[in-house]
């Protein structure tokens, strides 16, 4: 029987290969997920044409979803590429920036006519504008590590959710106000104000539990899940309302993470630093 002659060279190549697998499945699964968030956005709209309010406003949710577990994924398996950062960008301006304002363009605003789609192409214009400013943005290097707990206005996944709320609300309850353009109309503006505006609101994707608070939030988890099977309306409305009501805390929150780096002294330069006296 033949000895191999080169057997660490042979198992060092079977080790880079199951490497650059493994790290292409790691690229693959993130991106799958927001290419599925992409599909659930459109597939929104077209349930929206046929009237099916209910079926697009659960799609929307979904791609929200989505869009959450890609970047946690990516994170978890080695970190996010440019390509992903990217495509994430361009799913996020349809899924959140053109599917929900045509959904509520389809149940509301069509009836005012021109000023009605006019509203719909700011809202997708805005959305656009701010994740291009979001790009932008987190390429800063300047930026001090605290920032990143918080976005520079509403983000896109929560600007559809909020966008969608009367869509939601007329779901479980029968007010003839929610359908009518002139409240759906201002509320849309309102909104797209909202996601290109300097308002600080909070990024949760670095939120960290206290020890002694994971039990209540775990509690509070559960009943979450509990009214969103029960009651799916009323729990997707309630957790979008209570968003809203983050928004005041999160800029006070900002505001005192400036004031107390604004109080901290800063080190001196190494041009001020006089020169050691020999001893």
């Amino acid at each position: 029987m033949a000895l191999d002659p080169y057997p660490r060279r042979r198992r060092g190549r079977a080790r880079r290969r199951a490497h650059i697998q493994r790290d292409a499945i790691n690229r693959l699964l993130p991106n799958a997920l927001t290419m599925l968030g992409l599909c659930a956005g459109l597939t929104a709209v077209r349930f929206g044409l046929e009237g099916n309010w209910k079926a697009g406003v659960l799609l929307i949710a979904a791609a929200a979803l989505l869009d959450t577990l890609d970047g946690r994924m990516a994170r978890l398996m080695g970190g996010p590429t440019e390509f992903g950062g990217q495509l994430d960008s361009l799913v996020d301006a349809i899924a959140f920036g053109v599917a929900p304002v045509l959904l509520v363009y389809l149940w509301s605003l069509g009836s005012a006519g021109g000023i009605g789609w006019v509203i719909a192409l700011i809202f997708a214009v805005c959305c656009v504008l701010r994740l291009a400013r979001f790009n932008v943005a987190s390429a800063d290097p300047d930026l001090p590590a605290w920032a990143g707990s918080f976005f520079s206005g509403v983000p896109a996944p929560a600007g559809a959710g909020l966008v969608l709320l009367p869509l939601i609300l007329s779901l479980q309850v029968d007010w003839a106000l929610l359908h009518s353009p002139l409240f759906t109309g201002p509320w849309t503006l309102l909104v797209a104000m909202l996601m290109i505006s300097r308002i600080p609101t909070y990024s949760f994707k670095r939120l960290r539990v206290p020890q002694g608070m994971v039990r209540p939030a775990m509690a509070g988890i559960a009943a979450l899940a509990a009214i969103a099977i029960t009651e799916p309306w009323i729990g997707l409305s309630g957790l979008i309302i209570v968003y809203g009501t983050t928004i005041p805390f999160s800029v006070r929150s900002f505001r005192r993470r400036q004031n107390e780096e604004a109080a901290a002294p800063s080190p001196p330069d190494e041009d001020e630093i006089p020169p050691e006296e020999p001893t």
